[in-house]
C-alpha cells in the first residue's frame, strides 16, 4: 500500500541563531518521518520562523506569514515574533498555532496536531550531525540561548530570556559530528559568546572522558583541535577575551573576532547601557594585534541613536580611524517596540540626519577597509571555496578574515575545477574595498 509521507515547508527569517533553531526543528521532524518540501505547493503544513527584533523585521515576518497563508493556507508560526501571538492572530486569524523562540517541543507538537507523523524506516533516517540549512561545508554552532545584558535598544532578553549556556560536552560533541560529516568551518554563535558558561558557573562536563570547563577559552581551545576553521561571533570584549588571542596566533582558531561595539562616544554608550567599557578598547586592539598581527575585527555600529549629537558622531568617526576596524556594518537607529531607549527622554535624531551620518560612516569605513586589504596583496593564504561561478569562470571563496553572508570574498578567476568546501592556497594579487582577487599557488 502507498501511504502519504507528510511534507513540511519552512520559511526561516532573521539571524543565524534563528537559523539554528530552524535546523533543530527540521532535524526533529525529519527523525519522525516528515520530509521537507522545497515549495508551498507540495507542503501539507508550512512553518514560518519569524524575527521580532525590529519593527521592520516584524513587518517582514507578518508579510511572510501572509504569503504562506495565501500560497498554502496551513501555517504554524514560531520564532521571536511568536511572543506577540495576539498581533499575529489578529493579522492572520487562520494560522494553526503560534509558539515562541526556541520552543522546539511546542513547534513539533503543533505539527503533530496539524499533521500526525507516519513512521516509516525508509524516511526516518537522519544523519548524526542533524539537518542544516547552510551549505555542507560550514555550519553555525549555537552555544547558548538568551542574554544577561540589558542594552536599551534591544528586546532580545524579553523575547529569549536570560543566558542559558549549553554544557560544553554537548557543544563539543555536536561540533565533532559536524566536522566528521564534512563541515570545514564552524561559526560559533550566541547572544553573548564571551559570557558563555557564566550562568552555570563554568561547570565541567566530560568530553571523551576529560573534564572540560564551560568557559569561552576552554571551549575555543577544544574546538581548535577538531581540524576545522573556527570563527567566533558576537563576542563582547570582556577582559578574559584576551586569553583567546594566542590561540589565533597559533592557528588554533581563525584570527577573527565579531565584536558588536555599536558606538564609541561615551554619552551614547551610557545611554545604550552597553556592558563593556570602551575607554581602553583602542589599547586592547593594539595589544591583540601585537600578539596576532593577522587578526581581523568585525563590528556593527548604530548611528542616529536618541541623543546622539554631531560631536558624538565625530567622536565615532575619529575612533574608527584609530581603531581601523577591518570589517564594519552600520545601521540607522530604528525604534523597537518595548525597548527602554524609547523612554530615555532623549531627543530623536531626524531621519535625514541619520541618513547623512550613515553615508559618512560607510564612506569612512570603505577607505579603512580598502587600505587594510591593500596590505594583503602579495600574501599567500588559505581560502575556503563557497561556490563556482560557471558564467564568469571563477571560484568564489573566503579568507580567514571573511564570514559568510556578511563579509567579503576572494575571487579566483579561471578556477572552475574546484568545488565548494575545498581549502586551497592562494596568492592575493589584487584588492578592492571589500573583496580580494587571488591565484592558486
Amino acid at each position: 500500500m502507498n501511504k502519504h509521507v507528510p511534507k513540511i515547508g519552512l520559511v526561516s527569517l532573521g539571524c543565524p541563531k534563528a537559523l539554528v533553531d530552524s535546523e533543530r526543528i527540521i532535524t526533529q521532524l525529519r527523525a519522525e518521518g516528515y520530509v521537507m518540501s522545497p515549495g508551498y505547493d507540495g507542503a501539507d503544513v508550512v512553518i514560518v520562523n519569524t524575527c521580532g527584533f525590529l519593527d521592520s523585521a516584524k513587518a517582514e515576518s507578518l508579510a511572510a506569514i501572509g504569503e504562506a497563508m495565501e500560497e498554502n493556507g496551513r501555517v504554524i508560526v514560531t520564532g521571536c515574533m511568536g511572543v506577540e501571538a495576539e498581533t499575529i492572530m489578529k493579522a492572520h486569524p487562520g494560522v494553526l498555532a503560534v509558539t515562541g523562540p526556541h520552543q522546539y517541543e511546542a513547534v513539533v507538537g503543533a505539527v503533530h496536531n496539524a499533521l500526525p507523523p507516519v513512521h516509516d524506516p525508509k524516511y526516518d533516517l537522519v544523519p548524526p550531525q542533524g539537518l542544516h540549512l547552510t551549505p555542507k561545508h560550514y555550519a553555525y554552532l549555537k552555544i547558548s540561548e538568551g542574554c544577561n545584558n540589558r542594552c536599551t535598544f534591544c528586546i532580545i532578553p524579553s523575547i529569549r530570556g536570560d543566558l542559558v549556556s549549553r554544557p560544553v560536552a554537548s557543544v563539543l560533541y555536536e561540533a565533532e559530528r559536524l566536522v566528521k560529516a564534512g563541515v570545514k568551518e564552524l561559526l560559533v554563535i550566541s547572544q553573548d559568546t564571551s559570557a558563555y558558561g557564566v550562568d552555570i558557573k563554568y561547570g565541567t562536563s566530560k568530553f571523551h572522558g576529560r573534564e572540560v570547563r564551560a568557559k569561552f577559552y576552554d571551549m575555543a581551545k577544544e574546538l581548535g583541535d577538531l581540524g576545522a576553521w573556527v570563527r567566533m561571533h558576537y563576542v563582547y570584549p570582556y577582559p578574559h577575551v584576551d586569553d583567546v588571542i594566542p590561540l589565533m596566533a597559533e592557528g588554533k582558531i581563525l584570527p577573527y573576532l565579531d565584536i558588536p561595539f555599536q558606538h564609541a562616544a561615551p554619552n551614547v554608550l551610557k545611554a545604550m547601557k552597553r556592558p563593556a567599557n570602551q575607554e581602553k578598547v583602542l589599547d586592547r586592539l593594539a595589544s591583540w594585534r601585537s600578539i596576532c598581527p593577522d587578526i581581523a575585527i568585525r563590528s556593527t555600529f548604530i548611528v542616529g541613536f536618541p541623543g546622539e549629537t554631531d560631536a558624538d558622531f565625530e567622536y565615532l568617526l575619529q575612533w574608527m580611524k584609530e581603531a581601523r576596524i577591518e570589517r564594519a556594518g552600520c545601521f540607522k537607529y530604528e525604534p523597537v517596540s518595548g525597548a527602554k531607549a524609547n523612554d530615555l527622554g532623549l531627543a530623536q535624531v531626524p531621519d535625514e540626519v541619520k541618513q547623512e551620518r550613515w553615508e559618512r560612516f560607510m564612506e569612512a569605513q570603505q577607505e579603512i577597509s580598502a587600505e587594510v586589504f591593500q596590505g594583503k596583496v602579495g600574501r599567500e593564504i588559505d581560502v575556503l571555496v563557497d561556490n563556482i561561478d560557471e558564467e564568469n569562470e571563477e571560484a568564489i571563496a573566503r579568507s580567514p578574515w571573511d564570514a559568510p553572508e556578511i563579509d567579503g570574498n576572494v575571487f579566483l578567476p579561471g578556477e572552475t575545477d574546484l568545488k565548494p568546501g575545498d581549502v586551497v592556497r592562494v596568492r592575493i594579487v589584487e584588492a578592492e574595498e571589500y573583496d580580494l582577487i587571488g591565484e592558486r599557488v
